[in-house]
């Protein structure tokens, strides 16, 4: 089982989620979303993916600023109304799920929800696709950190075409993760393998 390519087929399950949370009457859910899901949506790359990727929780100031968070309060309803929506949808058990989260320990590229794409489900659900840019430095941040799957990640990299100043750049971000130093050596091979031998020697 997988998440559907197709974008009207995962607006669909978000639109879902969002009649699910309304159910419950919960306050509105705010999600940040990476990977294969927010790719498709954005049609920056087409493929199936295995889930929805959170890598933040939105709360609200009380001027209405976005403030980035790594937990919810509404986590309950929010995993009740995504177990709905998996059986509705034959979608895997785990679809929607923060693990990104807790690898990321050194927080969110600066200006990321500027650059997101929001999408509003319902009066219960928005969701902030990353935008190129922001997938450039997690696709270059999943492929150093997870082996299993760095094909998939690198693939998806190179299909969003970085140029050597946005990798230049993910690098820099990668490298500030506060466990990177010690795998310095094996970043600086990846990036040359992959042709950005000039970042490599850069960090």
């Amino acid at each position: 089982m997988s998440i559907p390519q197709e974008k009207e087929r995962i607006e669909a399950i978000f639109k879902a989620l969002g009649e699910q949370l309304k159910e419950l009457n919960v306050s509105p859910v705010e999600l940040v979303v990476c990977g294969g899901t927010a790719l498709n949506i954005l049609g920056l790359v087409t493929r199936t993916t295995r889930d929805v990727d959170i890598v933040a929780f939105v709360e609200r100031s009380k001027t209405g600023e976005p403030v980035l968070k790594r937990e919810s309060p509404l986590l309950d309803s929010l995993i009740e109304a995504a177990r709905k929506v998996q059986k509705d949808f034959n979608l895997p058990e785990d679809w929607l799920n923060d693990k990104t989260i807790s690898v990321l320990t050194f927080g969110w590229p600066k200006g990321l929800m500027e650059r997101a794409a929001t999408h509003r489900y319902q009066d219960n659900l928005t969701v902030h696709f990353l935008g190129r840019y922001d997938q450039i430095h997690f696709k270059l941040f999943a492929a150093f950190d997870s082996e299993g799957r760095r094909a998939v990640h690198l693939a998806d990299l190179l299909a969003l075409n970085p140029t050597k100043d946005e990798i230049d750049e993910a690098a820099r971000w990668v490298m500030t993760r506060p466990e990177a130093e010690p795998y310095r050596h094996s970043f600086k091979e990846l990036l040359s393998q992959i042709g950005f031998t000039d970042a490599a020697e850069k960090i």
